[in-house]
């Protein structure tokens, strides 16, 4: 539970840059982001995932 917590605390640090460093750069992006269809949106969640997945292998290995 410690590991998962860490990991979770760690996520919420990298998440939040941007947002502390370029707000309004960030509020652009997040409505560039509204404006995108749904099908771009699902496969760059997908890709993003697997890219995780790939990190979270090679850094137990």
């Amino acid at each position: 539970m410690k590991f998962f917590l860490c990991v979770v605390g760690m996520v919420m640090i990298v998440e939040g840059i941007p947002y502390f460093a370029f707000p309004e750069k960030m509020k652009l992006w997040v409505q560039k982001l509204l404006e995108m269809p749904e099908g771009a949106l699902r496969k760059l969640g997908f890709v993003m995932m697997v890219t995780g997945l790939c990190l979270v292998y090679m850094g137990k290995g």
